[in-house]
Protein backbone atom coordinates (compact mmCIF):
# COMPACT_ATOMS: atom_id res chain seq x y z
CA UNK A 1 0.00 0.00 0.00
CA UNK A 2 1.27 3.45 -0.92
CA UNK A 3 1.98 6.09 1.67
CA UNK A 4 -0.60 8.89 1.47
CA UNK A 5 2.01 11.39 0.19
CA UNK A 6 3.01 8.98 -2.62
CA UNK A 7 -0.65 8.45 -3.52
CA UNK A 8 -1.17 12.22 -3.75
CA UNK A 9 1.84 12.56 -6.07
CA UNK A 10 0.68 9.60 -8.15
CA UNK A 11 -2.79 11.16 -8.59
CA UNK A 12 -1.39 14.53 -9.67
CA UNK A 13 1.12 12.97 -12.09
CA UNK A 14 -1.53 10.66 -13.56
CA UNK A 15 -4.02 13.48 -14.10
CA UNK A 16 -1.42 15.73 -15.70
CA UNK A 17 0.04 13.38 -18.28
CA UNK A 18 2.73 15.95 -19.07
CA UNK A 19 5.91 16.66 -17.11
CA UNK A 20 5.22 18.83 -14.06
CA UNK A 21 7.84 21.12 -12.53
CA UNK A 22 8.76 19.93 -9.04
CA UNK A 23 7.96 23.39 -7.68
CA UNK A 24 4.38 23.12 -9.01
CA UNK A 25 4.08 19.53 -7.76
CA UNK A 26 5.15 20.71 -4.29
CA UNK A 27 2.70 23.61 -4.32
CA UNK A 28 -0.21 21.43 -5.49
CA UNK A 29 0.48 18.57 -3.07
CA UNK A 30 1.51 20.58 -0.03
CA UNK A 31 4.66 18.45 0.19
CA UNK A 32 7.98 20.31 0.56
CA UNK A 33 9.93 20.26 -2.71
CA UNK A 34 13.05 18.86 -1.00
CA UNK A 35 11.06 15.72 -0.04
CA UNK A 36 9.76 15.04 -3.56
CA UNK A 37 12.77 13.14 -5.01
CA UNK A 38 12.67 10.59 -2.19
CA UNK A 39 8.89 10.18 -2.35
CA UNK A 40 8.99 9.79 -6.15
CA UNK A 41 11.76 7.23 -5.74
CA UNK A 42 9.59 5.39 -3.17
CA UNK A 43 6.72 5.44 -5.68
CA UNK A 44 9.00 3.96 -8.38
CA UNK A 45 10.19 1.27 -5.95
CA UNK A 46 6.58 0.35 -5.15
CA UNK A 47 5.81 0.12 -8.87
CA UNK A 48 8.83 -2.10 -9.52
CA UNK A 49 8.18 -4.42 -6.57
CA UNK A 50 4.58 -4.99 -7.61
CA UNK A 51 5.37 -5.40 -11.31
CA UNK A 52 3.39 -2.35 -12.42
CA UNK A 53 3.71 -1.03 -15.93
CA UNK A 54 4.15 2.51 -14.63
CA UNK A 55 7.19 4.52 -13.63
CA UNK A 56 7.99 8.08 -12.65
CA UNK A 57 10.58 9.84 -14.79
CA UNK A 58 12.55 12.71 -13.33
CA UNK A 59 13.58 15.03 -16.15
CA UNK A 60 15.69 17.99 -15.08
CA UNK A 61 13.44 19.62 -12.45
CA UNK A 62 10.20 17.98 -13.58
CA UNK A 63 8.46 14.67 -12.97
CA UNK A 64 6.19 12.66 -15.26
CA UNK A 65 4.23 9.45 -14.84
CA UNK A 66 4.68 7.15 -17.82
CA UNK A 67 4.71 3.50 -18.77
CA UNK A 68 7.72 1.23 -18.62
CA UNK A 69 9.39 1.05 -22.03
CA UNK A 70 8.77 -2.66 -22.59
CA UNK A 71 5.01 -1.97 -22.87
CA UNK A 72 5.37 0.57 -25.66
CA UNK A 73 4.52 -1.87 -28.50
CA UNK A 74 1.23 -2.81 -26.81
CA UNK A 75 0.28 0.80 -26.24
CA UNK A 76 1.11 1.70 -29.83
CA UNK A 77 -0.98 -1.18 -31.11
CA UNK A 78 -3.92 -0.22 -28.89
CA UNK A 79 -3.81 3.42 -29.92
CA UNK A 80 -3.06 2.59 -33.56
CA UNK A 81 -0.48 5.33 -33.66
CA UNK A 82 1.41 5.77 -36.86
CA UNK A 83 5.08 5.15 -36.42
CA UNK A 84 6.94 8.42 -36.57
CA UNK A 85 9.60 8.74 -39.20
CA UNK A 86 13.14 8.19 -37.98
CA UNK A 87 15.39 11.20 -37.64
CA UNK A 88 17.70 11.85 -40.56
CA UNK A 89 21.44 12.21 -39.99
CA UNK A 90 21.05 15.94 -40.68
CA UNK A 91 18.32 16.24 -38.04
CA UNK A 92 20.52 14.38 -35.56
CA UNK A 93 23.33 16.85 -36.31
CA UNK A 94 21.03 19.78 -35.56
CA UNK A 95 19.85 18.16 -32.32
CA UNK A 96 23.45 17.47 -31.30
CA UNK A 97 24.47 21.08 -31.91
CA UNK A 98 21.45 22.35 -29.98
CA UNK A 99 21.92 19.92 -27.08
CA UNK A 100 25.57 20.72 -26.52
CA UNK A 101 25.48 24.47 -27.20
CA UNK A 102 21.99 25.62 -26.22
CA UNK A 103 20.49 28.07 -26.42
CA UNK A 104 21.37 28.35 -30.12
CA UNK A 105 20.15 30.37 -33.06
CA UNK A 106 19.42 29.06 -36.54
CA UNK A 107 22.42 31.06 -37.72
CA UNK A 108 24.73 29.37 -35.20
CA UNK A 109 23.52 25.93 -36.33
CA UNK A 110 24.05 26.89 -39.97
CA UNK A 111 27.54 28.16 -39.15
CA UNK A 112 28.51 24.90 -37.42
CA UNK A 113 26.97 22.69 -40.15
CA UNK A 114 28.06 24.87 -43.05
CA UNK A 115 24.56 24.83 -44.55
CA UNK A 116 21.23 26.52 -43.87
CA UNK A 117 19.31 24.41 -41.36
CA UNK A 118 16.17 26.51 -40.88
CA UNK A 119 13.85 23.86 -42.30
CA UNK A 120 15.34 21.18 -40.05
CA UNK A 121 15.03 23.39 -36.98
CA UNK A 122 11.38 24.12 -37.83
CA UNK A 123 10.71 20.40 -38.31
CA UNK A 124 12.31 19.54 -34.97
CA UNK A 125 10.20 22.23 -33.30
CA UNK A 126 7.06 20.70 -34.89
CA UNK A 127 8.10 17.26 -33.61
CA UNK A 128 8.54 18.67 -30.11
CA UNK A 129 12.28 17.95 -29.83
CA UNK A 130 13.31 21.63 -29.96
CA UNK A 131 11.48 24.65 -28.65
CA UNK A 132 11.75 28.37 -29.12
CA UNK A 133 13.22 30.26 -26.23
CA UNK A 134 13.66 33.95 -25.71
CA UNK A 135 14.94 36.36 -28.30
CA UNK A 136 18.61 37.14 -27.84
CA UNK A 137 19.90 40.65 -27.34
CA UNK A 138 21.72 40.60 -30.68
CA UNK A 139 21.10 42.44 -33.95
CA UNK A 140 17.83 41.23 -35.42
CA UNK A 141 16.77 39.76 -32.05
CA UNK A 142 17.15 36.11 -33.18
CA UNK A 143 15.19 33.35 -31.46
CA UNK A 144 17.22 31.00 -29.28
CA UNK A 145 16.32 27.30 -29.51
CA UNK A 146 16.77 24.62 -26.87
CA UNK A 147 15.96 20.96 -26.45
CA UNK A 148 12.74 19.85 -24.75
CA UNK A 149 11.76 17.21 -22.19
CA UNK A 150 10.55 15.16 -25.19
CA UNK A 151 14.13 15.22 -26.49
CA UNK A 152 15.34 13.86 -23.15
CA UNK A 153 12.70 11.10 -23.17
CA UNK A 154 13.40 10.25 -26.82
CA UNK A 155 17.08 9.70 -26.09
CA UNK A 156 16.63 8.15 -22.63
CA UNK A 157 18.29 11.00 -20.73
CA UNK A 158 17.36 12.32 -17.30
CA UNK A 159 19.06 15.63 -17.98
CA UNK A 160 21.51 17.21 -20.39
CA UNK A 161 24.24 16.28 -17.91
CA UNK A 162 23.77 12.69 -19.13
CA UNK A 163 24.98 13.57 -22.63
CA UNK A 164 28.24 11.81 -23.45
CA UNK A 165 31.29 14.05 -23.49
CA UNK A 166 32.33 15.42 -26.84
CA UNK A 167 35.50 13.79 -28.19
CA UNK A 168 38.71 15.78 -28.12
CA UNK A 169 39.63 16.67 -31.70
CA UNK A 170 43.27 17.60 -32.15
CA UNK A 171 43.84 20.83 -34.00
CA UNK A 172 46.37 20.33 -36.79
CA UNK A 173 49.43 22.52 -36.68
CA UNK A 174 49.50 25.17 -39.34
CA UNK A 175 52.52 25.35 -41.56
CA UNK A 176 53.13 28.58 -43.37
Amino acid sequence: MLAPACAILEAILFASGDPIPLSRLAAASGIPERELPQLLNDLNTAYQKSGHALQVLLLEKTAQLCTVERYAPYIQAALEQKRSLPLTPAALEVLTIAAYHQPVTKRFIAHVRGIDSSTLVNTLVERGLLEEGERLDLPGKPIAYRTTPAFLRCFGLSSLDDLPPLPEIPVPEQTD
